[in-house]
């Protein structure tokens, strides 16, 4: 093994929160090194958001498939490997490429070289969750990193998984003339959110050709001379040229070596985290952010949570709050979820009260129309606020952040009501389920 090299911190994976736990910490003056094997920045610029709602605007617009995989590509190429790279270079990171692995108290092996650290963050991301369906395993099949930088815009496509990204991955291709069938065993989309979510996104869905097998799982799939068959639960059929997996990530935990620290790992469950974004663990200092603590499943929490740690490591204590994080669709129309949904509420036996309004009472929808949407707000009659919202709507992830901010604050109702939006906006969409809501307290 090589001659031992010493820093401050290394960070353990460098995707969306690796990378910004260490700029941070050495633009402090801290010695970092960022152990990757990979691409540095991970899957971030490709994992649904930017690359999906580019293709989707592009979609809007009428632009060509060609075209549109053009600007996609582009806006990619402003957050590469290369130049991540470099300006971490520039901010002081030593960027080690290799695969590392912890081999004790503060050693850290990367391919054949013994770094030694103070501090450790674990930022290795997540990986796709691939069913366990017979044949799958031997054909080609896509995740969302392939479907959102190849250049093949298959004739029929079948995605398995209705959660964010099969959703969006659904609307990207069928929008560009795809033949589109999508999979999902649980009898509804988005199965995590408020059930009108999933019931706008299935009426969009089905207008736009696709075709959505419900309650139904993948039961076998079999080369053709023609592409791809694939057999149902409910014994239904399906021929495919490409199938495209988005039933969910897990947590990237294995071959880590963190059991040399004694932190405990349950199989398919993320690194346990303290309020902190501390690792419970018998040696040393253990950080995590991101996809691997299993708490932060979008780009938006993960960097939160890097903030988190880098505040803390720094001296500064801060322990992170969830109650706010938004969960966003990017579809068109967009589903926007924070805080907490309905049947978390009942699991939590929170007394919950409910208020809705549809987009299409609104002047704005007159404006755009388009009345496909609706808002839900969710209070605790115990406490007077809010404690969750949804929403299902044109631009929907920008006008719902006050709801985001009203949750985090807890602000009362009594003040929320008080607040005027301009008109005319979807944001006036909020006004009467909060005096509705208000008016409970008072009964």
């Amino acid at each position: 093994m090589s001659q031992n090299h010493h820093y401050d911190v290394v960070v353990l994976g460098g995707g969306t929160a690796g990378e910004l736990v260490a700029t941070g910490l050495a633009r402090a003056g801290r010695g970092v090194a960022l152990v990757e094997n990979r691409l540095v920045g991970g899957e971030s610029p490709y994992f649904a958001c930017v690359p999906s709602k580019s293709l989707l605007r592009s979609a809007q617009r009428g632009e060509t498939w060609e075209a549109a995989v053009a600007r996609r590509d582009e806006l990619a190429r402003h957050c590469d490997d290369d130049r991540i790279v470099a300006r971490m270079a520039e901010d002081g990171v030593t960027v080690l490429r290799g695969r590392g692995r912890v081999t004790g108290a503060g050693t850290l092996d990367v391919d054949g070289t013994a770094c030694g650290f103070d501090d450790l963050v674990v930022c290795t991301g997540g990986e796709p969750v691939v069913p366990a369906a017979g044949g799958l395993a031997d054909v080609p099949f896509w995740t969302s990193g392939e479907a959102l930088t190849v250049p093949d815009l298959p004739r029929r496509l079948v995605v398995l998984g209705g959660g964010p990204v099969g959703c969006e991955l659904a609307q990207v291709y069928a929008a560009f003339g795809s033949q589109v069938a999508l999979i999902e065993p649980a009898g509804r989309l988005l199965i995590a959110e408020a059930p009108f979510a999933g019931d706008v996104l299935t009426g969009v869905l089905r207008r736009m050709g696709v075709d959505l097998r419900l309650g139904a799982a993948l039961s076998q799939i079999e080369r053709k001379e023609t592409g791809l068959r694939l057999w149902l639960s409910d014994g239904g059929t399906i021929d495919a040229d490409r199938v495209l997996v988005a039933a969910g990530r897990r947590p990237r935990v294995e071959g880590l070596g963190l059991e040399e620290l004694g932190v405990a790992l349950s199989p398919g469950h993320g690194i346990p985290v303290d309020g902190t974004c501390r690792v419970p663990s018998e040696s040393g200092r253990i950080w995590a952010a991101g996809d691997v603590t299993g708490l932060a499943r979008t780009a938006h929490a993960a960097r939160y949570q890097a903030r988190v740690v880098v505040e803390n490591i720094l001296g500064r204590p801060r322990e992170a709050d969830y109650r706010a994080i938004p969960r966003v669709v990017h579809t068109t129309p967009a589903v926007y979820a924070v805080g907490i949904a309905p049947a978390q509420a009942e699991e939590r036996g929170i007394d919950l009260l409910t208020a809705g309004y549809d987009l299409a009472a609104t002047a704005r929808a007159a404006v755009d129309a388009d009345d496909r949407g609706r808002v839900e707000l969710y209070a605790d009659r115990s406490r007077g606020v809010l404690v969750g919202a949804a929403a299902a709507g044109l631009h929907a992830e920008e006008w719902m952040s006050e709801i985001a901010l009203a949750i985090r604050a807890e602000t009362p109702l009594s003040l929320l009501t008080d607040v005027v939006h301009a008109f005319p906006t979807y944001g006036e969409a909020v006004e009467a389920p909060l005096r509705e809501l208000a008016g409970h307290m008072q009964t």
